[in-house]
């Protein structure tokens, strides 16, 4: 994967043409302009959307449909684009017109592709964030116990549910033209917070070394499963895949690898 840097040329936004207002693009990185529905004003910065802005924006989306309908075709638009041609391979021009909406509105709302991407993987980040308090509570004993009978976790199940849904944008982002640093956000959001919330408490803040790469060894081993359920094209089931993240944790050096 190539990281991403996607800055859009300055003289782009000032050739953005003076076309009648369209459907508003409700963002994390909104900056104040006129529009039919109101939009927070909140920093363009490349950085992690703050957990006060994400709300603002969800509500506004929710109360003016023409808001939610623009940003799922910039977000279409953007994932089909990193596929064929790369994340730095297109222009905001590109990107307006396969979504179907104006450089004028895109300016509104978005300083560049930099903050469009931030918007998006925050989103994601966000949303799995949501699942993953779930884990906090979880027990080994209660994973082993689910493991011994073939039971799947409900919670894991529920974490590949969300995992397939974010399928087409996650496809993108992990492939060969996404975005390196997504998928350490990833690692981290959603790897190693499993892995930690199923240590022991003594061990869950513990900053020795051994903690630090057995995390780390975990973390990076189920982002490789994650990834590859993705590339694959997600044939398994999220029960499926559920059983077998929890094989995979409990199984023994020399063991048998079949389910």
């Amino acid at each position: 994967m190539t990281a991403s840097n996607t800055a859009t040329k300055a003289h782009e936004a000032h050739a953005a043409p003076a076309a009648p207002e369209c459907d508003q693009v409700a963002t994390p990185g909104a900056v104040a302009a006129p529009a039919p529905a109101a939009m927070p004003a909140a920093s363009t910065a490349a950085s992690p959307t703050s957990a006060a802005s994400a709300p603002a924006t969800t509500a506004a989306a929710e109360r003016d449909p023409r808001i939610a309908r623009s940003r799922a075709a910039l977000r279409e638009a953007f994932i089909t684009l990193v596929e064929e041609r790369g994340i730095d391979g297109f222009s905001v021009g590109d990107l307006c017109t396969s979504a179907g909406l104006n450089r004028g509105t895109f300016y509104n709302h978005f300083r560049d592709k930099e903050s469009l991407l931030a918007s998006f993987e925050d989103e994601v980040i966000e949303g799995l964030g949501g699942v993953l308090a779930k884990f906090q509570n979880i027990k080994l004993r209660e994973l082993a116990a689910c493991s011994l009978t073939h039971r799947p976790l409900p919670m894991l199940v529920e974490l590949y549910d969300y995992l397939r849904e974010e399928g087409p944008f996650l496809h993108a982002m992990l492939g060969p033209g996404g975005d390196a640093r997504f998928g350490m956000r990833l690692r981290e959001a959603v790897c190693g917070r499993f892995v930690r919330s199923l240590l022991h408490e003594r061990y869950q803040n513990d900053p020795s070394a051994f903690t630090r790469y057995y995390i780390s060894f975990y973390s990076g081993a189920y982002l490789g499963v994650i990834s590859e359920w993705i590339d694959s094209g997600m044939t398994e089931t999220s029960e499926e895949m559920a059983l077998i993240s929890m094989r995979l944790l409990f199984i023994k050096p020399g063991e048998s690898i079949k389910m």
